[in-house]
């Protein structure tokens, strides 16, 4: 069915666009013919003000109008595209006395025009285009969601307020980026993180490549997937929940490194910090190790923020972070015994570690293995780590990707990223031995269901590529979202996603 207007607004609205059509105005025409963006309109006019004689500057500038008044025969309007704002004034005697009262009284605030004319600088001082002819570009049948529109003693209409409802906001995005201006910017900023990661990647010689999303085996990381099937095929498929199998392959191809910046999928609960598709970065290098990833760690992330802020230094929260100098370090082992006061090497068995878990106060499933159990009480500690810490030396149990350390092969060379009491990233110094990695794909199969969260399927096409040789190598995967969310002082994943994932109505 026809959409039909829902309100007295849109019917306004709808019947002033049937009088734009009556008057013989395709009120959203093909073409547009703009030759300045509203900001180099006014540069443009500025570069030149103040010279002798200067030559007129014309202009056709475009953009949805956010703010207007008619004082008398003069329409005054400012509107907005994506570098600024910039005001329009129009007299009668330029249009017409019929086009200028359909303008006058047909145009509403969230509509698309095109205005062309003449740059100068009005009698209070602000620069407008002195408009000698203007075209309706699309007309907005609903108005935008802000809290009101008013109109001030002058004449003047303007919206004000924001599009405050935090559901709605993420349902219609696009509505919430026409109206709120600073969630424009944390996208813009999105996008230079990711060009700055690119770039600092791009000049330490790695090699920006692309894996499947639709794969045979999931793996790389413990979570449960999205299932397909692919009809041709006849084949069940999963969304991937990692790139790490398949950019590991690439380094048994012959690169030294490779890096990927994309989409992960795993099918688990939502929070502030969760969504069920996410971005992250992985990269791989070969001939280094866990240390390495640190150092690499360190560059990458001191090389974004001065590019993307200007400084190593940000507010997150209530917290001053810096992202400068060399990151705290502490083992899993002393994070939990420093701030839980349970030394888990005096505890071997599960049952003991967790007797004594909830001996200290700490909620814990049953039946946990030990591995799982450690990964409980560091977070439980998690919060504890503001400034940049890599807590490192993970329980080989958790840890199937990871070499084992020389002095403790219960452990392995593993660090996972806390910035502002939140897990970052994630990095190995990777298992490069076909053996131990088949054992250990064994091993998380007896420790864990088939349905299992945690549980790791058998990739024999990995352990196949590794047994052409694998160079010793390290790897590293860091949140993209979070990054933004550091960065833009945003508190859920759902500020800097632009359409994340919501409840179906009720």
């Amino acid at each position: 069915m026809p959409w039909q207007p829902t309100n007295n607004v849109e019917q306004d609205r709808f019947d002033k666009l049937q009088r734009w059509l009556e008057a013989g105005v395709n009120p959203y025409p093909t073409r547009v013919e703009r030759t300045h963006t509203t900001q180099a309109a006014i540069d443009a006019f500025e570069q030149t003000e103040n010279q002798e004689n200067p030559e007129p500057i014309m202009v056709t500038v475009c953009g949805r109008v956010v703010r207007q008044n008619v004082k008398g025969k003069i329409y005054f309007g400012h509107i907005e595209d994506g570098a600024g704002r910039l005001q329009l004034m129009i007299r009668i005697d330029a249009l017409g006395e019929e086009t200028f009262g359909l303008l006058k009284q047909n145009l509403d605030l969230g509509d698309f025009v095109q205005a062309t004319g003449t740059m100068m600088r009005t009698k209070t001082g602000e620069v407008s285009v002195q408009v000698t002819a203007f075209t309706l570009l699309s007309k907005a049948l609903s108005p935008l969601p802000v809290i009101k529109e008013r109109t001030l003693d002058d004449g003047t209409v303007e919206r004000y307020g924001a599009f405050s409802d935090t559901e709605e906001r993420y349902r219609q995005r696009y509505a919430d980026l026409a109206v709120n201006s600073d969630v424009r910017h944390v996208f813009r900023i999105r996008a230079k993180i990711i060009r700055a990661i690119q770039h600092f990647l791009d000049d330490e010689g790695f090699i920006e490549v692309e894996t499947p999303i639709l794969q045979p085996i999931y793996g790389g990381a413990a979570a449960r997937p999205f299932t397909t099937f692919h009809n041709q095929l006849h084949q069940q498929l999963f969304l991937r929940i990692s790139f790490e199998l398949y950019l590991k392959r690439l380094l048994v191809g012959g690169y030294d490194g490779v890096y990927e910046i994309g989409r992960d999928f795993r099918n688990e609960g939502v929070s502030f910090k969760h969504n069920p598709e996410f971005t992250m970065l992985e990269l791989y290098q070969a001939y280094t190790d866990y240390n390495g990833m640190m150092a690499i760690t360190e560059r990458l992330m001191q090389s974004v923020t001065l590019n993307v802020i200007g400084t190593t230094q940000f507010t997150f929260k209530d917290y001053q972070i810096d992202f400068g100098g060399t990151w705290q370090r502490i083992t899993v082992r002393e994070a939990i015994r420093r701030y839980l006061e349970i030394d888990y090497a005096d505890y071997p068995t599960a049952a003991e570690l967790e007797a004594a878990a909830r001996e200290a106060g700490v909620q814990l499933a049953p039946n946990q293995n030990r591995g799982k159990i450690i990964e409980h009480l560091l977070g439980e500690v998690e919060q504890r780590f503001i400034q940049p810490t890599f807590v490192t030396d993970y329980p080989i149990d958790i840890s199937p990707f990871a070499k084992k350390l020389d002095a403790d092969p219960t452990h392995v060379e593993r660090f996972e990223i806390y910035i502002a009491g939140m897990e970052m990233g994630n990095a190995f110094t990777e298992l490069n031995d076909p053996r131990d990695q088949e054992a250990r794909f064994d091993e998380m199969a007896q420790l864990y269901k088939a349905d299992d969260d945690d549980a790791t399927p058998i990739d024999e096409d990995y352990l196949n590529a590794m047994r052409y040789g694998m160079p010793p190598c390290g790897g590293l995967g860091i949140g993209v979202d979070r990054i933004v969310m550091l960065l833009t002082n945003r508190h859920t994943i759902r500020e800097v996603l632009l359409f994340p994932h919501l409840r179906a109505r009720e």
